[in-house]
């Protein structure tokens, strides 16, 4: 019942936003492990983003509609590379950034996912927007708020989603969308609430992304 009031909820907030955007097919298209050699792709991107562990896999095969698209683990850390998927045949682009915050890995090997990282947002010619994933279980940490001040220095758009909303109680959760929103200064209408297992927040990522089109 609470998993339903919570989708219920989402459904309202979506239903006021301008929602054109399908996704009708999705592929996987290439693995990139230098930002030199991204694919020319002359079409809008939108980057996921995320430290390890946030579902970024999971969100990307409950956004397309696909169980394997993007592939899954329980190992934190698995994406390594910037793995682009092709949506609507070239309408636009999802790229999967390398998780950051992996503790288990050494810290050169931390910094070179970083240096992917930067590497990608600073020289993409069509990134429109970057889905910052985060879980809505735990406060933003330093890893979350540094990725979040090189967008805003670079004014590069973002958008804040809260993944796993299901694991919390509807009151547990505005709590904690609260406290994200005052520890990143922005607005809890900024932070969409999405959860891959109990399908909850497609309609409104889905108007989101027309936005972004638009």
């Amino acid at each position: 019942m609470e998993n339903e009031n919570i989708k219920t909820e989402i459904n309202n907030i979506s239903a006021s936003a301008k929602e054109e955007f399908r996704i009708k097919n999705a592929k996987f298209i290439i693995s990139v492990a230098d930002p030199q050699k991204m694919p020319e792709i002359d079409k809008p991107e939108i980057a996921i983003s995320g430290k390890s562990n946030v579902g970024k896999s999971s969100f990307i095969n409950f956004i397309t509609n696909q169980n394997r698209l993007a592939r899954t683990s329980g190992d934190p850390g698995r994406t390594r590379l910037l793995n682009y998927f092709e949506i609507n045949n070239g309408e636009l682009y999802f790229v999967d950034l390398p998780g950051y915050g992996y503790a288990k890995v050494s810290k050169s090997e931390q910094a070179k996912w970083g240096d992917m990282i930067e590497g990608y947002l600073s020289s993409s010619k069509n990134l429109k927007n970057v889905f910052v994933l985060l879980d809505i279980r735990h406060e933003p940490n330093g890893d979350d708020k540094m990725l979040l001040s090189y967008l805003q220095h670079n004014l590069i758009d973002f958008t804040i989603i809260a993944t796993k909303c299901d694991k919390l109680s509807r009151l547990q959760m505005n709590n904690m969308k609260r406290t994200i929103a005052n520890n990143l200064g922005i607005g809890t209408g900024n932070i969409i609430l999405s959860s891959a297992l109990k399908k909850i927040g497609k309609d409104e990522i889905l108007a989101r992304i027309s936005q972004i089109l638009e």
